[in-house]
């Protein structure tokens, strides 16, 4: 395929490598700033760029017939938006806030432990999440899909918060260290004891691979789909 990568930071260019090595063609690497470029050169395109121009990166590519998967986070404000846009114009469109394989399964894990501790009201949940330096959203959008999964499944809680404690509140701790991928901690906690589920990226290749591999599977389809879909699970 001819992949446009929209966004050329770390992640565009482990994604590059990922999949140049998997047979595919990069045929445009647009950094911020830049417009000057014809996204029909492109088979697919994958968008990691920032929060203020990722919405205009996936209209455009809607626009102009050419499937696109993001996982930039931070401007879900849009998404409605962009998804109706989609429909209107009959194109192909992913959005995850997280494309590792691994942590798609742990989405589908968190589901099922908070569904389970539905009747364990003596249970109170936290969340941390731990970022590199460079990542400019707070909670990332991993833990708030982390968190509004709970939500959906747990009748005990109703609303997240960042660093604030509250009735049936899930508070979300977030921090930022050099170097760190990405790490995400769920705690279930009672008087008696404490249940913990976590999952830790080693590095920017299991993202990477997740965005090529959902590109690949996007290429010559329509509609909105997201990694469940990708992955056949859920």
């Amino acid at each position: 395929m001819n992949i446009a990568l929209l966004g050329y930071g770390k992640m565009g260019k482990t994604i590059e490598k990922i999949a140049i090595n998997r047979g595919h063609k990069i045929v445009l690497k647009i950094d911020k700033g830049d417009d000057n470029y014809d996204i029909t050169k492109a088979d697919v395109a994958i968008d990691f760029s920032i929060p203020s121009v990722a919405f205009k990166n996936i209209s455009n590519c809607i626009n102009h017939g050419v499937p696109v998967i993001s996982g930039t986070t931070g401007w879900l404000d849009s998404y409605d938006t962009a998804v109706s846009l989609c429909k209107e114009k009959n194109g192909a469109f992913i959005y995850a806030s997280n494309y590792s394989l691994g942590v798609n399964i742990f989405f589908e894990l968190n589901k099922t432990l908070a569904k389970m501790m539905n009747a364990l009201k003596q249970y109170n949940v936290s969340m941390e999440e731990i970022h590199h330096t460079q990542k400019l959203d707070a909670p990332s959008g991993t833990a708030i899909s982390l968190a509004n999964d709970i939500i959906s499944n747990n009748k005990n809680f109703n609303q997240w918060k960042l660093d604030e404690n509250g009735e049936n509140t899930i508070p979300i701790v977030s921090k930022r260290i050099d170097d760190i991928p990405g790490t995400h901690i769920i705690n279930y906690e009672s008087e008696v004891d404490t249940i913990t589920i976590e999952h830790i990226a080693h590095n920017r290749q299991g993202f990477a691979l997740g965005a090529v591999i959902a590109a690949e599977w996007l290429a010559g389809k329509t509609g909105v789909f997201t990694m469940n879909d990708v992955l056949n699970i859920g």
